[in-house]
């Protein structure tokens, strides 16, 4: 069983993925926490938790880990020192223990910041930038407006899609599980919104690409 670190697990997507990869027969999750209560939820469900802010030092929170998921945000009152910053920070704690893979939680529009979230977009695109020349193998997800709707399993990827939309938060979070696969979208960025394809089927597609 590999160990995946989740940051952002108690976030509203994190917690999603926390419990899919409690699902998971290759992958147990490792949540990381910044205060005793968090901590405490976690291990009640019996799950394995790590101390990290990623406004502080967050060096240490990759020892002994596999792969990263990167789902954390600031909900835009502090994109550059959690969304932008942070993520470098935990990136270059993960080139420093050489884990297999990161997956990043991004935007769609990251890749051309502006309008009213120009400011969250751009600390997106900053991140984004940063793991793309870190080294690390990689995906970056970039999904349309998150709801809190039912997951209906099915979506719509393309590298990217001209269209807006949105899609379940539930229907995110098992696109992130997916994409821990290491051949999946290796070192690529791709858009999900709610489609008619399968997850499954709808990544797997897309490694060959």
């Amino acid at each position: 069983m590999e160990k995946i670190l989740v940051a952002g697990a108690t976030g509203t997507t994190g917690n999603k993925v926390i419990n899919l990869l409690k699902e998971s027969s290759h992958y147990t999750p490792v949540a990381m926490v910044r205060n005793e209560s968090q901590q405490k939820e976690f291990e009640n469900q019996g799950v394995t938790t790590v101390w990290g802010d990623l406004t502080e030092d967050v060096s240490n929170t990759t020892k002994g880990i596999d792969r990263v998921i990167f789902a954390a945000g600031s909900g835009g009152k502090d994109v550059v020192n959690v969304d932008q910053e942070g993520a470098k920070k935990l990136i270059d704690a993960s080139k420093k223990e050489r884990i297999k893979k990161f997956v990043m939680l991004s935007s769609m529009g990251a890749d051309n910041p502006q309008g009213d979230l120009k400011e969250y977009l751009q600390a997106k695109q900053n991140a984004d930038q940063y793991l793309d020349i870190s080294g690390l193998t990689f995906t970056i997800v970039r999904p349309g407006t998150l709801n809190n709707n039912e997951g209906l399993g099915k979506i719509k990827l393309e590298k990217k899609l001209n269209e807006r939309g949105e899609i379940p938060r539930w229907d995110v979070a098992r696109t992130l599980v997916k994409s821990l696969d290491t051949k999946v979208g290796k070192n690529q960025a791709f858009e999900i919104l709610t489609g008619e394809t399968q997850i499954e089927k709808a990544v797997e597609a897309f490694q060959v690409v």
